[in-house]
């Protein structure tokens, strides 16, 4: 397959004008392939030769102003158009298109449930000719008139208001000017909860089995959507572009959502089926928020070339959280942000992967697929964030809405954008793009506290990097007058880095934080008193975005080798038990869990590290016995079951089917509790069966092939390897499902035969399957070797063997984390170690 390049992009956009598709979908068919009818009326500005793309399993035939193309001229993904000539033209594209197992094109889905078939479209970033024939570009937006035949008893969705004309068949509104990776059909036998807001239509969707937990929550959803929609009509002057507003919960999603206009689609692992704490709440709000923000940033006004996809994603990003903060119950969203989304962006930000936000150079598709990642949306998030504060929200919504004026529904790149807000401010926003937006690297804030007369102090902060800054600068004291290590916050200081010179604070704080507030996107270090107080105190922080910061501060020293991993572990220990917010709890213990006790500590150290960790849920567990923290509970549970080095406790659990003193053990935890016991060699096969009888769902499929895996057995470990790299029969989610089980630093003898198979292997597969697999034989990386041969084995293949750009980015990443884990275990000198 060929990808698009730039050039020819930017030539193809110089030659047509593309005005309408009219597709015609038939999925009645048979289960393997669909039928695709493709009417797309242009005009070319010239003559010339150009072409359109399609990737058909059969193309059946094409005709050109109602002249017959040879359908063998097809090269790969391409079908040349040759000898325009100026003006317009019809082109007819009828093809036999092929079904997705891997969340591309058309995914198709059988719930293994109630054996209902389901299927919807994910045509980004360029796999619309999955589909239909397209001219495939941001660019070349058009109006689209969709029809669908489908089978009896289905609903058919789409980006307009859908009618059953008769015998199965459907038809949308034709839409506005969109892009054609835009375009979205979701069809199979929905549940749907439908009401009405502000004159238009709403709708939540999903699989039938799935109907009592969406019921559950409808009103919750429904009231996020109605709150949010209104607050962007506050913000924005541009209207809702669209006739409806549709969101729909589909099976093996690989994204958390996709801003289809008037059909968004989300993961429907949003459908909860088992308990959540209310952060996982405010994180499925946070992206119902992102994805309706994409319906003016993406959708009405576009982007031009994959180069500014932070206009997208960053803009979506930022807008989600701060309008989710202002116009629902989750006011703190943006602590959730600070300790678990932005460290998505520093670690990205450090690696060798790293690009700016709004990169000058992306040649091709293939490279664009890559910068979807923590920069594009923690990074841009946070840039954006540092924008509103040194511009001001009215002038940066001003920006904003003069952008949606000038480019509603149509193209714009980042000199149309940073143009919009120049207009709105007397302020050098293109300075500020080319410090922010231009560069790669995070950087790093430290204080200097030099003394002064009479116990006062000035402050002088250091910056390792070159971009401004404005920041607030906390001075925390101790409340003398308890004896719970609390601090009281004497100040913030508002400074502009860089410096022109010291700032006097008075007598010495305890604790001087940078950044408090989280207002900029940098790591900050702490002076050695301020250290201590740290190591004391933390938990005694009044705010809990304050605590997010300094969680984030001691995460960024470890992982660049100046505080020691154990270290970490006695911070959480102490500190932990005695926290308030569940986005903190969580994003702790996932850091310590996933990184420390998996890879930062020696296999020596290990044991201790997780009895370190489950001491710690204890001691949560212990707080929480009274049932007035039940998401506190809750991550205490998960992760105590994690780190069980003993099967005896959670093996009794699960026989109870309860935690003493709650909670009760849902489908989630009863194949949590399965999965570590078939880690620990405390199960087996037939319990494995029959927990799967008790769950037949999608989910419980997903836990039977995660725990297969994990058996520490040589003949699951053969079974489960031939399953993701030999057969191509899993589907995206039973792949990554059998990866997260294979891999085990308890059994790291037992699958050390492996390691070195692994790259051949996923090159292999990845080659074969595509980008989704490709991703997904990334996460299967044997992070648990942290050697020097596994680093030379990945180096090797990614010299030699020529992994294709969605491997070779994820082997990059894991590369540099895997390396970065060795300099940590080798101890450089360590703070506090």
């Amino acid at each position: 397959m060929s990808v698009l390049t730039r050039d020819e992009a930017q030539t193809r956009a110089g030659l047509l004008d593309v005005h309408r598709y009219t597709i015609e979908l038939d999925l009645t068919t048979g289960d393997e392939v669909f039928d695709s009818r493709t009417l797309i009326r242009f005009s070319a500005r010239a003559d010339g030769d150009t072409f359109v793309e399609i990737r058909p399993a059969e193309l059946r035939s094409v005709t050109l102003d109602g002249q017959p193309l040879d359908p063998e001229a097809l090269d790969g993904n391409r079908l040349p158009l040759k000898n325009l000539t100026a003006g317009e033209h019809e082109l007819r594209v009828h093809a036999h298109m092929r079904y997705s197992r891997t969340g591309e094109g058309m995914h198709r889905f059988t719930d293994p449930t109630d054996g209902e078939t389901y299927v919807y479209t994910q045509l980004f970033l360029d796999d619309v000719q999955r589909v239909y024939a397209a001219f495939d570009q941001p660019d070349l937006k058009a109006v689209f008139e969709l029809s669908v035949k489908a089978p009896r008893g289905w609903t058919v969705l789409a980006n307009g208001v859908t009618e059953h004309t008769g015998d199965g068949l459907w038809k949308a509104a034709p839409t506005p000017l969109i892009s054609t990776y835009l375009v979205a059909v979701a069809a199979g036998p929905w549940h749907s909860v439908r009401t009405e807001h502000r004159g238009l239509p709403f709708g939540l969707h999903c699989r039938r089995s799935l109907a009592p937990y969406l019921d559950t929550d409808a009103d919750e959803l429904l009231d996020v959507t109605r709150a949010c929609f209104d607050r962007y009509h506050e913000k924005f002057d541009e209207p809702y572009p669209f006739d409806s507003y549709d969101q729909a919960f589909v099976p093996e999603f690989n994204a958390g959502a996709m801003e289809n206009p008037g059909l968004v689609t989300f993961r429907d692992e949003f459908v909860y089926r088992s308990a959540v704490t209310d952060t996982e709440r405010q994180t499925r709000a946070m992206v119902v928020a992102h994805e309706m923000a994409h319906m003016w940033f993406g959708d009405l006004v576009t982007l031009t070339w994959w180069d500014d996809i932070w206009l997208n994603e960053s803009f979506a990003e930022y807008m989600g959280y701060q309008t989710l903060t202002e116009a629902t119950r989750f006011t703190d969203t943006w602590t959730d942000f600070g300790v678990n989304r932005k460290a998505w962006g520093y670690d990205a930000d450090q690696r060798p992967s790293t690009h700016p936000v709004a990169p000058e150079a992306v040649d091709d598709t293939a490279s664009a697929l890559l910068n979807f990642d923590g920069i594009s949306y923690a990074k841009g998030a946070s840039a954006l964030r540092q924008l509103v504060t040194w511009l001001g929200e009215k002038d940066f919504l001003a920006g904003i809405n003069t952008h949606f004026a000038r480019h509603k529904f149509a193209n714009a790149t980042l000199a149309d954008f940073i143009d919009s807000l120049a207009g709105a401010t007397d302020r050098d926003v293109h300075a500020w793009a080319d410090a922010w937006l231009r560069t790669t690297g995070v950087d790093t804030l430290s204080p200097h506290l030099a003394p002064g007369e009479n116990g006062t102090c000035a402050l002088t902060v250091d910056r390792a990097g070159s971009r401004p800054h404005r920041i607030a600068a906390g001075l925390y004291d101790r409340d003398l007058g308890d004896d719970g290590g609390h601090l009281l916050l004497r100040e913030r200081l508002h400074l502009d880095l860089p410096q022109t010179g010291a700032h006097p604070i008075g007598k010495r704080p305890a604790l001087l934080l940078l950044n408090d507030g989280d207002l900029s996107y940098a790591k900050v270090r702490f002076d050695p008193e301020s250290f201590e107080t740290v190591r004391k105190d933390l938990s005694g922080l009044p705010e809990p975005l304050t605590r997010a910061v300094v969680w984030n501060a001691l995460r960024d020293a470890v992982r660049d080798g100046e505080l020691a991993p154990t270290a970490y572990l006695e911070s959480a220990r102490a500190h932990l038990p005695l926290e308030t917010d569940l986005a903190i709890v969580q994003g702790v213990l996932a850091f310590a869990a996933t990184y420390i006790t998996d890879r930062y500590v020696t296999p020596e150290e290990r044991p201790a590290a997780l009895a370190t960790l489950s001491e710690l849920c204890r001691d949560l567990m212990r707080r929480t016995e009274d049932g007035d923290h039940p998401g506190l509970r809750l991550i205490a549970v998960r992760h105590r079951i994690d780190a069980a080095a003993h099967p005896d406790t959670i093996a009794a659990w699960l026989a109870d089917g309860t935690v003493p003193g709650g909670p009760e053990l849902d489908p989630e935890l009863r194949w949590r509790v399965l999965a570590r016991l078939a880690v620990l060699g405390a199960t087996d096969e037939a319990a494995i069966a029959a927990e799967l009888e008790r769950d037949p769902s999608a989910t419980g499929q997903e836990g039977a092939a995660r725990c297969r895996a994990a058996l520490p057995e040589p003949d699951a470990k053969a079974k489960a390897w031939q399953a993701m790299f030999a057969t191509d029969e899993l589907s995206n989610y039973l792949f990554a499902a059998t990866a997260e089980g294979f891999w085990q630093p308890e059994q790291a003898d037992l699958v050390r035969e492996y390691v070195p198979r692994y790259y051949e292997d996923a090159v292999a597969v990845a080659a074969r399957r595509g980008p989704a697999i490709a991703v997904a034989a990334g996460r299967a990386f044997p992070a648990h070797a942290v050697d020097a041969e596994n680093l030379r084995l990945g180096e090797q293949c990614l010299s030699d063997a020529d992994p294709i750009p969605a491997l070779r980015r994820k082997l990059a990443d894991q590369l540099d984390d895997l390396a970065r884990a060795l300099r940590v275990r080798q101890g450089r000198e360590i703070q506090g170690g």
